[in-house]
């Protein structure tokens, strides 16, 4: 049995059906109340979501206040151009391996955080995004699905303004402001999902569909992006892989996010996240995109 990881007021929860329990209580004290030490072991969470009792309810979680169920991961990695359909409609080749950045945890936010936009040109990207659960160096590929701890829905919002403010463009600032990470509602494991590697993904601004793929399209999947970064650096618990979006990002199609709009990014069997827009403030280049944005955004890999 696998179990489904919450962050509710900050306290390490189990979500149960339509309610949440708190872990610390339920495990008598044998499991903390902070998530990331809840992450870090993965069988007590499973033992533990095995053996619940109704008398353990703590909550509705129609009720309950959710933050990333990953609050402070040590590294935060992104995958560029891993889907076939979004390689497509920017007309680029499939790379031969995989185009990785990284985005700054302190854009993590929770699943219905704000997310706070500073120019005109911000995006949205739907994507999977993996935890690690147990620490590994030079993972086989064939062992890597034995190191997840979770998987969750995320966004890796993008300002392209900022992607695109230097030439060769680049990636993580324009990926890292504060709030462009939300993550949620759930980490669930794999052990939850009839097929964890063929999960629907959409994603809706204001109610209309711009995304909608399935992690079965992803160019190299999750098990080979495990093995891939674990033989350059160890990759540890509660360390988050941003996998990568499907097709129909804005960037592509010239609409980018404003004030006010409601993402809203859903994952088969991982759960659905809220997130609206607010447009705070400028950030010096907010006014300012290439000549020739488009021809800009591929020649970055266009993630």
């Amino acid at each position: 049995m696998g179990f489904r990881l919450a962050n509710v007021d900050g306290r390490a929860s189990l979500a149960v059906g339509d309610h949440y329990l708190d872990i610390e209580t339920a495990s008598f004290g044998s499991i903390g109340s902070d998530p990331a030490e809840a992450l870090a072991a993965p069988h007590a969470l499973a033992r533990l979501a095995a053996s619940v009792l109704p008398d353990m309810q703590t909550g509705l979680i129609a009720d309950a206040v959710f933050g990333p169920p990953v609050p402070r991961p040590g590294q935060v990695f992104g995958v560029g151009l891993n889907y076939r359909n979004h390689a497509a409609e920017g007309g680029m080749e499939v790379p031969d391996v995989p185009l990785i950045f990284t985005k700054f945890r302190s854009s993590i936010a929770g699943p219905n955080a704000d997310i706070e936009l500073r120019s005109e040109y911000c995006d949205y990207e739907g994507e999977l995004v993996v935890a690690i659960g147990i620490s590994g160096r030079d993972i086989a590929v064939a062992d890597a699905w034995n190191h997840v701890g979770g998987m969750c829905v995320g966004q890796d919002v993008s300002d392209r303004a900022v992607q695109m403010a230097t030439s060769p463009p680049q990636f993580n600032l324009g990926k890292s402001f504060d709030t462009f990470g939300p993550i949620g509602p759930f980490l669930v494991s794999p052990d939850e999902l009839d097929d964890p590697s063929a999960l629907r993904i959409t994603t809706q601004v204001n109610g209309e569909i711009r995304q909608d793929g399935s992690t079965a399209d992803l160019i190299f999947d999750i098990p080979t992006l495990i093995s891939y970064l674990s033989h350059i650096t160890t990759l540890h618990p509660g360390d988050l892989i941003f996998t990568g979006t499907p097709g129909g990002v804005g960037v592509a199609q010239g609409l980018f996010l404003a004030d006010g709009d409601v993402i809203t990014t859903t994952i088969d069997g991982l759960g659905t996240m809220t997130n609206r827009c607010r447009r705070i403030t400028d950030h010096p280049n907010a006014s300012t995109i290439p000549e020739g944005w488009r021809a800009a955004w591929k020649a970055s890999t266009h993630d």
